[in-house]
């Protein structure tokens, strides 16, 4: 019995140890922090998480078994945060993942249904491709060629009565390097368009993670259709593969590239401020008219913006980024995501104050790799909330 306590306190212990470094990993690439600092930082996470708690557990004196003794500065830090370990392992944690499974559905969410296409199955190690970190693609349970199409009905408070069943088609982290081969996009192309053109088709950012594959915009993204408009914002992938031609290969393709600013279209007859969000990694934000009172759609690489959302009246948010976290395990949901507010926005809708944003999971990634994480086409159809609301 003593030894199954001991396990279970060490467990703790150590889910609090790497809940912390982790949280830090994840809020650092939520920021504008340049990479030559953000890779190490990744390594040296890694290390502490798998190591760093055995050698501070080795830096105790022990007088007898299971009792510390505490000498210096050192000791009594290090007493402190194991104090602090136990507490997010055996409290915080636990108590965070109730509430992240518990968590309603958003007001504005009437439903969804998802169906999953498994291209391994079709086109076998053609998917594999020839990019830097194909090695990746070869893990067993990998399931980056898995890809979930899914449809997504939602109900915006202020949505005008003329766009009930107006779709919107978002795409976002597609991730051009090799792996997936272009194949893969390929296939997922010929789907979206054996259905209907959408009414607005949105591109959320990162298309390349290769200055070589700016070449494969053009013929692929080329073959999406809209009945409305086409719009496309970068994310921070791009910034480091000449983004601005990056913006002039989707313009090219008649995409209006929003960057930070808005425009104001015409919708049905009805005003749209349609709006770009590429911060942080391109700035400044969008500067917003506070007297507007078009319905206003935006279009945000982070779902970090999503306050900044609420604060400028912004009605439906489109993002990526986060690609679901890439890893998620049984119950626990994501680990590592990219956000300076950690797993909170992984994937999934959410509603505050007015605002709805809906956060994909991306068709592909810099890393190809994907466990219980299938990449993912949104189609998004909006319908006009019933009187007295939605839920």
């Amino acid at each position: 019995m003593l030894v199954v306590v001991l396990v279970i306190l060490y467990a703790a212990l150590w889910v609090g140890h790497a809940c912390i470094w982790t949280y830090l990993l994840n809020n650092f690439y939520g920021r504008k922090i340049p990479k030559k600092f953000l890779k190490p930082w990744r390594l040296i996470t890694g290390i502490v998480i798998l190591a760093g708690l055995p050698l501070l557990l080795r830096s105790y004196e022990y007088k007898e078994f299971g009792e510390p003794s505490f000498f210096g500065i050192w000791t009594t830090l290090v007493g402190v945060y194991c104090y602090i370990c136990y507490f997010i392992g055996l409290i915080v944690f636990p108590i965070l993942t109730i509430v992240r499974l518990l968590r309603p559905k958003p007001r504005a969410y009437l439903g969804e249904s998802t169906r999953t296409f498994d291209l391994w199955k079709e086109f076998g190690a053609k998917l594999y491709g020839n990019g830097k970190w194909r090695l990746f693609a070869y893990l067993p349970f990998n399931c980056i060629f898995r890809v979930d199409f899914t449809e997504l009905e939602l109900a915006p408070e202020r949505l005008p009565s003329e766009w009930d069943g107006l779709t919107i088609l978002l795409l976002s982290d597609i991730h051009f390097h090799g792996t997936p081969s272009r194949e893969y996009f390929q296939r997922i192309l010929d789907e979206i368009n054996r259905q209907p053109p959408a009414d607005i088709v949105a591109l959320a950012g990162d298309y390349v993670d290769s200055d070589a594959h700016r070449e494969w915009i053009a013929p692929l993204l080329g073959q999406l259709k809209w009945t409305a408009c086409g719009l496309a914002i970068l994310g921070n992938h791009d910034e480091h593969h000449g983004p601005d031609l990056v913006r002039e290969e989707l313009s090219k393709l008649g995409f209006r590239v929003l960057s930070n600013r808005s425009e104001a279209l015409k919708i049905r007859g009805q005003s749209c401020e349609v709006i770009g969000h590429e911060g942080p990694w391109f700035d400044p934000a969008p500067a917003l008219d506070s007297k507007s009172k078009s319905f206003r759609l935006c279009l945000s690489h982070s779902p970090d913006n999503f306050y900044w959302g609420q604060r400028n009246g912004i009605d439906l948010m489109l993002c990526g980024h986060v690609h679901g976290g890439q890893i998620r395990l049984p119950i626990i949901g994501s680990i590592f995501v990219p956000s300076i507010y950690s797993r909170r926005f992984d994937m999934g809708v959410f509603e505050q104050n007015g605002t709805v944003m809906v956060v994909g999971r991306g068709l592909s990634g810099k890393e190809p790799l994907r466990l219980r994480c299938h990449p993912q086409v949104i189609r998004i159809t909006l319908k006009c909330r019933p009187a007295g609301g939605v839920g």
